[in-house]
């Protein structure tokens, strides 16, 4: 048993309302007692000023992304034609290669407050498809560079077996590929769970994985109540593709192999039908948005509202890493929604701040995590509300402040099963963050 550790919190996000003043106890990584009216910091008490929001979760991530920032932004084009700069990075990988970057990128993401990514990962193998001596190098390199970095990570390990309906994998997507569902469920089989990492599943897409294989991929999560993500419906050219070979369309498809359900999360959801938006609310599959990624691959916007309304639960992705900023993420989500029906207030900010947590920690199969209460896991993050962009409102408007005035910039602390990861400002474990990720990002351009 680890010795008991408090913190005083300067201000509380406690679900309903802002406390000042709360002392919070940890030991072995959780939660052992929140005391409020606590107006000066007990002895021996770590000090976080600002407010304190539960951990956030980013239930998106494709960390090599992060090499395209700065750069698929150039020109025109299509996020068909940005696929094609995806792959050409892609194919430069190597598992320590991607741990460096990886392990960046995660401490950037615990510089934003980040305290769980869900990696929906799918460079499994060498280029070319030959799988390394170790089949899940590249997946323990992903887990590896979380532990580094300090924050809690659920694997995805991704089917992706197609380029398209009735397509073999093209030469960049062979070291993507298993073969078979079969011979996926085989490799990812032998991951191991850790303290820090969950194992999931995902499907890449319905194009990436044959109709005939998809209940493989659902059995194997259902055996073994690990979460299970996919790709929906983020494109048009998809829901067409998939009407003309089954008639019918992605969501449909999905819930006809029996993917769909309470574990499962639909990454995007954007073009569904009326049909599409009761399937997945009334089997309770969740729904991810990741807007910064959407925007800037101008894929659209999601109907999540009605999907909320139907019962699918919400949560959140930075996905490409256009920008890491699970602040922005959940204002995008509101203000995309304003900007579609010219309305203001889809959302309170309390319930952006519950996707933005709770609700993603528990789409990434980490229970216990996304609130200040006793017994739960112990991970915390702390926005300054002294910055240009928090000074003046009052404390006790601190979710709005979070959400729609703060950004990644502002966090001040993080703290991660009780350990402190961030601390001012700094990363603890990674001494120079842009140093690292200009190191990892060159490293991909030799």
């Amino acid at each position: 048993m680890t010795p008991t550790q408090t913190y005083w919190l300067e201000h509380a996000w406690l679900d309903t309302h802002v406390e000042p003043g709360v002392a919070v106890d940890t030991t072995d990584g959780r939660i052992t007692a929140v005391r409020t009216g606590i107006p000066t910091p007990p002895p021996g008490a770590e000090i976080l000023r600002g407010l304190t929001l539960p951990g956030l979760a980013n239930a998106h991530s494709h960390a090599f992304h992060r090499a395209l920032r700065g750069t698929v932004q150039v020109g025109s084009g299509t996020f068909w034609t940005w696929r094609e700069v995806m792959y050409a990075t892609a194919d430069r990988l190597t598992p320590d290669r991607y741990h460096a970057l990886a392990r960046a990128v995660y401490a950037e993401m615990a510089l934003a407050g980040i305290t769980a990514v869900g990696e929906f990962h799918y460079v499994h193998h060498a280029p070319g498809g030959t799988p390394y001596a170790d089949p899940n190098a590249m997946g323990e390199a992903l887990i590896a560079a979380a532990a580094d970095a300090g924050i809690r990570i659920t694997l995805l390990d991704t089917a992706y077996l197609s380029s398209g309906f009735g397509q073999p994998p093209s030469t960049h997507q062979l070291r993507f590929s298993d073969g078979s569902a079969d011979a996926w469920a085989e490799r990812c089989s032998v991951l191991k769970e850790r303290d820090h990492a969950r194992i999931g599943a995902a499907i890449h897409s319905v194009r990436a994985v044959p109709a005939d294989q998809l209940a493989t991929v659902a059995r194997w999560a259902e055996e073994r109540r690990a979460p299970l993500h996919v790709h929906l419906s983020e494109q048009t050219a998809e829901n067409e593709a998939c009407l003309e070979v089954h008639g019918c369309t992605p969501t449909q498809l999905l819930a006809l192999h029996g993917v769909l359900g309470p574990r499962t999360t639909g990454v995007h959801n954007t073009h569904l039908t009326a049909e599409d938006i009761s399937l997945i609310g009334g089997s309770g599959t969740g729904t991810c948005m990741c807007p910064t990624t959407e925007r800037d691959l101008a894929d659209g916007i999601g109907p999540a509202v009605a999907l909320q309304n139907e019962g699918s639960p919400l949560s959140l992705g930075s996905d490409s890493h256009a920008v890491i900023d699970l602040l922005e993420e959940a204002r995008a989500m509101e203000l995309n929604e304003r900007l579609r029906t010219r309305t203001r207030g889809h959302w309170t900010a309390a319930a952006l701040l519950r996707a933005a947590s709770a609700d993603g920690h528990a789409a990434l199969g980490w229970d216990g995590v996304g609130t200040l209460e006793t017994g739960a896991r112990a991970d915390f993050t702390t926005i300054a509300l002294d910055s240009v962009r928090t000074a003046g409102p009052l404390p006790r408007l601190g979710a709005e402040t979070a959400v729609f005035a703060a950004t990644a910039a502002d966090v001040r602390h993080t703290v991660v099963a009780g350990r402190h990861i961030v601390r001012d400002g700094t990363h603890m474990l990674v001494p120079d963050v842009p140093q690292a990720l200009s190191r990892a990002v060159e490293a991909l351009r030799a």
